[in-house]
């Protein structure tokens, strides 16, 4: 235990060497004194109880990627499966996936910690066998009221002095079912007035009458987390057991329970957790969204969750590149949102295919343009990749202008298309407004233009300039499309910062969902399946949503193409 707290004071000085954050360091520094035989081996140890979010996209992200980094490492995904009572298969089966789409793979190494249900079993009776844990009859409040507070010591149970014997029995007969839920618990002897709650003689095991996913009924007792963390750690001959910032104080229960069993002792590190602004990471939270109907489901687009995030456009390699720029601290702090934005954006960038497509349309006749004519212009699939090479875009007499492109009135700063004057079309021509359409109530619902035909192609031989291009769809060609808008699902950027009364569902945005079903699209995507992302130009990363069907193609927008994170950066914020 002094080597583990030595090695846990190394944390200031590997945080300061560049790239590296203090637990690589840690690991560097026992491999190279061969501390554990040169063995790196790592889990990530999800809950089956929800799907999995962002934050623990920074834990993969660490575990896995330390394993890949050391020679012969690596990184089991184990489940712990302790409590039936909110654990589902569906869960075990999309964090699979999940894992696999941010790019990282377990090998053979999938585990549950109900593969180890029997021995840890064992470990208990060692336990009570050695007089480091008794079955207490006391309920929950008598429990909570015998613990104790953080200014004064426990007191010890009434049945802390059992003999071996009578624990013994006790507990076989819990595990074969003979006690009602909650009417007695295991609990490790340590010391009731301890300074550190956690030591004041917890609980182990409890009885629980539960259809589990993997065990049916065959139990009905069930361990702790923090019983069961430490034994399958062991189990599993894991060398570093990296935890998040709240089980700090738990190291010394995990330190305890390995020491009196005398097994295999992986040494503890924890670090802090990824808290975003205008979110919330507790799965709790989360699945009180999606049971109240407030999303539409786990992998809602809105969610911080890693399906919900996939859905909405985003890319593993800007999720692992965002998890490698955030780095890994002892101490706790709030990310701004915007970097993880950016992050989608510089990598969407490079890597997205550009198309056409108008959200708002606006008909706009060309009125010198042959009726029945049509012309395919070359356009640039990605201006960041000459690989991704070009496509041909069709242009006709009808075609489709954002509303927002045309004023009637514009102002001095308002370079887009008005009365008179004149625009380039994108890859197509120069045009100028010569007439506008209204509606009864005075809404402009059409255009008339002229075009330029020797200005093929955006550039016009006389050499005149245009100040600004505008994107298109030719009308008979267009695919309409549904396009799904999304904000950020909280309006204040902590959510749980409430007012009296009230709590983080409170501060839902109600405009997180924007709905838009008349949008027109270029061609190109009339193939387009799930998951495929593009730049609509001009307007932001969109992808292609699971509720595409043959018939009806939806978009969401990923985000926009304005990045506020050099902003946020000027600001001094993280």
């Amino acid at each position: 235990m002094g080597q583990q707290d030595n090695d846990q004071n190394r944390e200031s000085e590997g945080s300061k060497e560049g790239s590296v954050d203090f637990i690589r360091t840690i690991v560097a520094e026992d491999v190279s004194s061969n501390k554990w035989d040169g063995k790196v081996i790592t889990r990530f140890p999800p809950e089956p109880n929800g799907f999995l979010h962002i934050g623990h996209a920074k834990s993969i992200c660490l575990n896995f990627g330390i394993a890949a980094e050391n020679k012969g490492g690596r990184c089991h995904l184990r489940f712990d499966d302790t409590n039936p009572v909110r654990e589902e298969g569906r869960y075990v089966n999309s964090i699979q996936d999940d894992v696999r789409w941010l790019g990282w793979d377990w090998g053979g190494h999938l585990y549950y910690a109900s593969d180890y249900f029997e021995k840890m079993y064992e470990y208990a009776v060692q336990l009570i066998k050695n007089g480091f844990a008794y079955v207490c009859d006391l309920d929950a409040g008598q429990t909570r009221e015998y613990r104790g507070t953080l200014t004064k010591p426990g007191k010890d149970s009434p049945y802390r002095n059992r003999s071996v014997e009578e624990n013994m029995d006790m507990f076989m007969r819990m595990k074969e079912g003979e006690f009602e839920d909650g009417s007695r618990v295991l609990r490790a002897k340590i010391d009731m007035s301890s300074p550190n709650m956690n030591l004041r003689d917890p609980v182990m095991y409890r009885i629980l009458h539960a259809e589990h996913h993997r065990t049916g009924s065959k139990w009905s007792i069930y361990p702790t987390y923090d019983w069961a963390h430490g034994l399958e750690d062991s189990i599993e001959d894991i060398t570093h057991s990296v935890c998040t910032l709240e089980f700090e104080n738990h190291r010394p229960l995990y330190d305890w329970y390995l020491d009196k069993l005398e097994i295999h002792h992986p040494q503890q590190i924890e670090f802090a957790r990824l808290e975003l602004t205008y979110t919330v990471m507790s799965k709790r939270k989360l699945l009180q969204l999606v049971e109240e109907g407030r999303v539409k489901s786990w992998d809602d687009p809105r969610m911080p969750t890693i399906s919900g995030m996939r859905r909405r456009g985003y890319s593993p390699e800007a999720i692992r590149e965002f998890c490698r720029r955030i780095g890994i601290n002892k101490f706790n702090s709030t990310i701004d949102i915007a970097l993880l934005e950016h992050c989608i954006r510089e990598d969407l960038n490079k890597t997205s295919n550009r198309v056409m497509a108008v959200l708002r349309p606006l008909k706009v006749v060309i009125d010198n343009y042959p009726d029945n004519d049509e012309e395919w212009m070359d356009a640039v699939n990605n201006p960041e990749d000459q690989s991704a090479g070009t496509r041909k875009v069709p242009f006709s007499k009808v075609i489709y202008i954002e509303q927002d492109d045309f004023m009637e009135d514009p102002p001095k700063k308002f370079f887009r298309l008005g009365p008179g004057r004149e625009v380039r079309l994108r890859y197509a021509y120069f045009v100028t407004c010569t007439d506008v359409i209204k509606d009864d109530d005075g809404k402009i619902v059409e255009l008339h233009c002229s075009y330029d035909p020797a200005t093929r192609g955006g550039n016009a031989p006389d050499g005149r300039k245009v100040k600004s291009t505008l994107h298109w769809v030719s009308a008979s060609h267009a695919l309409r499309t549904e396009a799904r808008l999304y904000d950020h699902l909280f309006t204040k950027e902590r959510p749980d910062e409430a007012a009296e009364g009230e709590d983080f569902r409170s501060n839902l945005n109600q405009k997180s969902l924007q709905i838009l079903s008349d949008c027109m699209v270029e061609p190109s995507l009339k193939d387009a399946k799930p998951f495929d992302r593009v730049q609509f130009e001009r307007l932001g990363y969109f992808c292609v949503d699971t509720d595409t069907t043959e018939e009806n193609l939806v978009i969401n927008r990923t985000v926009t193409l304005r990045d506020t994170w050099a902003k946020v950066q000027k600001k001094g914020v993280k």
